[in-house]
C-alpha cells in the first residue's frame, strides 16, 4: 500500500470519527433542552400547557418567528425590536415603544416575563389568551402594521420555515393557529425566576438577605405587597394609582371593557428585573425608581377611581421616610435575575 494510499484512508477515517463526534454532540446539545419547569416557589401555571404541548422543535420555532422582521408590513420589526433581552424583554430608554416607521405607540413595552401566570395580557387587559396576544402588535398601525395574512404567505416562501414548521407540528402546513401556539411555545419559556429573592426563597446556594435588604423586604411587605403579591410580584389586577392624566388621556382598562368605572386604571407591572427595564409605569413617564417612590410617597393624585388602597385615613399614596426609600430600593435590587437577561436559548440565533 502506497503512502499516498495510506493517507486518504487516514483521512477518511478522521473525518468519519469528527463526523461521529459533531453529531453527539448535537445529540447532547438537544437533549439539554428540558421544556416547561415549574419553579418550585412559583405557583402552577394559568396557561393551559396540555393544550399546546411544549416540545424543543416547538420553541425553536418560536424563537425563529419571535425575531423575525417578516412579521411586519416593510420586513423591519420583529416582537424581539421591542421585546429585548438585555432589557427584561422591554424597550429599554424608550418611554413608549417605537415601531414600524419609527411611529410612536402610546405605551410602554411591557416584559415578555413569565407569561405562563398571566390571566390577561397588555396594559388594559385586552387580550385574554396568550395564543392570541400576537396578533395584536402584528396587526398594530404604529407596530408592526401588517396582516397575518401576508405573514404567512412570507413564510411560506422560504424553505427555513418549511423545515421548522414540519419539524414542530409534523406537516409543512404553515397556519395562523400554529404560528401563534409556536410563538406561545417561545413566551412561555421566558421565565424570571433565579434572582436572589428567589435563590433566598428556596434555600439555595446558602444565600441570605443582608440587613439592609431584610429590612426593605419588610417594608415592602408592609407597603407593596397588597398589589405586588409574591412570588411574581403582581397580583395581575388593574389599579387607579393616582398618576396625573397623561396627554393622550389614556384610559386604560375602560379602552377594553368599555366601563367607566375602569377609567385610568391599568395592569400591576411585576417588580422583577427592574434594573433592566427603564423608564417606569404605562407611559414610561419616570426614568428612575426613585422618582416611582417619590411619586407614590408625595405625588399622588385623587384622580377618578383611585385605588383605595392610596386613600387611607384622609391621606394619598404610601408613607415612605427618605431611609424607607432606601431600604426598599436595596430589597428592589435583589429582584434582578442576570440569568434571565443573558440566557443564550432565549437570545436571537
Amino acid at each position: 500500500m502506497g503512502k499516498r494510499t495510506l493517507y486518504l484512508i487516514l483521512l477518511v477515517f478522521s473525518l468519519f470519527i469528527y463526523a461521529c463526534k459533531k453529531e453527539t454532540n448535537i445529540q447532547e446539545t438537544v437533549s439539554t433542552f428540558l421544556g416547561f419547569q415549574r419553579p418550585s416557589n412559583f405557583p402552577e401555571p394559568v396557561y393551559k400547557l396540555e393544550n399546546n404541548k411544549l416540545t424543543e422543535a416547538g420553541f425553536l420555532l418560536g424563537r425563529a418567528l419571535f425575531y423575525e422582521p417578516r412579521l411586519s408590513r416593510d420586513n423591519t420589526i420583529s416582537c424581539g425590536s421591542c421585546h429585548i433581552q438585555t432589557s427584561g424583554f422591554t424597550q429599554h430608554g424608550h418611554d413608549v415603544s417605537h415601531g414600524i416607521d419609527d411611529r410612536l405607540g402610546s405605551r410602554n413595552s411591557p416584559p415578555i416575563m413569565n407569561l405562563t401566570w398571566n390571566k390577561t395580557f397588555m396594559w388594559d387587559g385586552g387580550v385574554f389568551d396568550l395564543d392570541l396576544q400576537p396578533i395584536n402588535p402584528i396587526t398594530n398601525p404604529v407596530e408592526m402594521d401588517e396582516k397575518v395574512e401576508n405573514v404567512l404567505l412570507k413564510l411560506k416562501q422560504l424553505p427555513k420555515y418549511v423545515t421548522l414548521f414540519n419539524r414542530a407540528f409534523g406537516t409543512a402546513e404553515i397556519t395562523n393557529a400554529r404560528m401563534m401556539k409556536a410563538l406561545s411555545q417561545f413566551m412561555v419559556m421566558c421565565v424570571s425566576a433565579n434572582s436572589k429573592y428567589d435563590q433566598v426563597m428556596r434555600k439555595e446556594n446558602g444565600q441570605t438577605f443582608t440587613p439592609d435588604e431584610q429590612a426593605g423586604y419588610a417594608i415592602f411587605k408592609e407597603k407593596c405587597s397588597n398589589c405586588h403579591s409574591e412570588p411574581l410580584f403582581t397580583d395581575g389586577t388593574f389599579r387607579n394609582n393616582g398618576l396625573v392624566i397623561g396627554p393622550n388621556h389614556d384610559q386604560g382598562r375602560a379602552m377594553a371593557t368599555l366601563n367607566p368605572k375602569d377609567d385610568y386604571k391599568f395592569k400591576v407591572p411585576s417588580l422583577r428585573n427592574l434594573s433592566y427595564t427603564a423608564p417606569y409605569m404605562h407611559d414610561g413617564r419616570f426614568l428612575t425608581l426613585s422618582g416611582v417612590l417619590a411619586h407614590y410617597a408625595e405625588e399622588v393624585q385623587a384622580t377618578p377611581n383611585l385605588d383605595p388602597l392610596l386613600q387611607q385615613n384622609g391621606k394619598l399614596g404610601i408613607s415612605l421616610t427618605a431611609d424607607d426609600k432606601l431600604k426598599l430600593l436595596t430589597f428592589l435590587k435583589t429582584l434582578d435575575d442576570k440569568d434571565f437577561v443573558t440566557r443564550k436559548d432565549l437570545a436571537e440565533q
